[in-house]
Order: structure tokens, then C-alpha cells, then sequence
């Protein structure tokens, strides 16, 4: 990868999975966490919820750290206009889980990427549609006994390869996992960041952990045709 300068990067969030996406990119960067209250405005439609806290999000973490460009998320688990957020036990893990297997949902992300010196940002939504499979009770039981669940949304992980909790997706699967990735480097690269062509995002993106990204060409054109490592 050839040497690029690059802004300072902060990624406002505690999460290690958006931790581990944003790796991806190949580029140092600083974890930043931000406490923003995570809820439903009376009224507000589920899809306006991640979109709203992605910006309060970068602009907590663009206050307190003066200048460079900030990446900041949300994500909500959509079921049949419900929002389900993380489990508050085992019990109402089991619970989501039957609740959505065999039964398709939406996964929405708020992204905003922003300059913390300037105050310009930029904000999109990814959605994907996930089905998950025909579990059995005993299979949620063993899934749930593993603690896995407890700190997901909707109680689940996609990239977990032994419970496997999910039959199908339509749109981008690195946004299940909270950050779709084809939407940060293109609104990175809006904002001035130089990112190597040859950087891992645009090899990955659109097969990530098994799944095909259906959206990877459309934010971020020509990584299809990028060969995969």
C-alpha cells in the first residue's frame, strides 16, 4: 500500500466491531467513545432514530476532540415497525430470537462522518433486509447459554459461523455488524480522506464474512470487480 496523508481519524464508538470494520481500511485511527443516550424519541419513526443519533454521536466526539474527521453510527434492528435493542436478559434474548426466526427484518444504520474543525458532516442511512433461519428452541437455548447474544441487537451476531442465525441478506452485511463500511469510504473520500485504491474495504466490502454485499458497487463503484484476497 503506497504511503497517502491522511487526516487524524476517529472512530466514535466503543464498539469492537465497528473497531474491527474500520480497521479494514488499513488506516491508523483513535477509538473515541461518546455517551449519547440511545432512545426512540416519542413519535420519531424508527428509521430517523439511527440517523439522528449517528450525527449527536460525531458531534460529542468533534467537541472534545477539536479537529480531524470523525466516523460515528448507530444501528436499530426494525421488526415489524418495532425497534428491538439489546436484550436486558437471557430471557428476553430467547425471546427476540423466536420472535424473529424464519421472519425477515430491517437493520438500519445512521452514518455520519464529519469535520471536527470545519463542522461540515455528512449524513446516510443503510438499510438491509435479514431473514433469519428456522431455529429450534433448543438451538436458541445452547446460542443464548453462550452469552453471545446479550450485547447485540436483536440478540444476534451474523458473523457467528457456529449458531449461523442468518438465511439470507439483501443490502450490505458489514451494516449488520454496525458500520457499513462502502458508506464510510465514500463519504470519507467526500471530505478529502485519501484512501489506496487498493485498500482492504474495497476488496472485502462486497463479500464480507460469506455474505454478498448488493450494495458495494452502488456507494463505492468498481469493488465488485476488485479481486478479493
Amino acid at each position: 500500500m503506497p504511503d497517502v496523508l491522511t487526516p487524524r481519524l476517529i472512530l466514535a464508538s466503543r464498539s469492537p466491531r465497528r473497531r474491527e470494520l474500520m480497521a479494514l481500511l488499513g488506516l491508523p485511527f483513535e477509538v473515541w467513545p461518546v455517551d449519547v443516550p440511545e432512545e426512540q424519541l416519542p413519535g420519531e419513526p424508527p428509521a430517523a432514530v439511527p440517523e439522528r443519533l449517528s450525527r449527536e454521536k460525531a458531534r460529542a466526539a468533534a467537541e472534545q476532540v477539536g479537529e480531524g474527521i470523525v466516523v460515528a453510527a448507530d444501528t436499530v434492528v426494525v421488526h415489524r415497525g418495532a425497534i428491538l435493542g439489546k436484550p436486558r436478559d437471557p430471557d428476553e434474548a430467547r425471546a427476540m430470537l423466536r420472535r424473529l426466526r424464519g421472519e425477515r427484518h430491517r437493520v438500519l444504520t445512521g452514518v455520519t462522518v464529519m469535520d471536527a474543525a470545519l463542522g461540515k458532516q455528512i449524513t446516510e442511512l443503510c438499510e438491509t433486509l435479514v431473514w433469519l433461519r428456522a431455529m429450534s428452541d433448543e438451538e436458541i437455548a445452547a446460542y443464548v447459554a453462550s452469552g453471545d447474544p446479550l450485547d447485540k441487537a436483536a440478540a444476534y451476531a451474523i458473523q457467528n459461523a457456529t449458531f449461523a442465525p442468518v438465511e439470507r441478506v439483501v443490502g450490505c452485511p458489514a451494516n449488520v455488524m454496525g458500520l457499513p463500511m462502502c458508506h464510510v469510504v465514500r463519504n470519507l473520500r467526500r471530505l478529502g480522506v485519501e484512501i489506496p485504491p487498493d485498500a482492504r474495504p474495497a476488496r472485502c466490502v462486497v463479500r464480507y464474512g460469506g455474505y454478498y454485499c448488493a450494495i458495494a458497487d452502488i456507494a463505492m463503484p468498481g469493488a465488485a470487480q476488485t479481486p478479493l484476497p
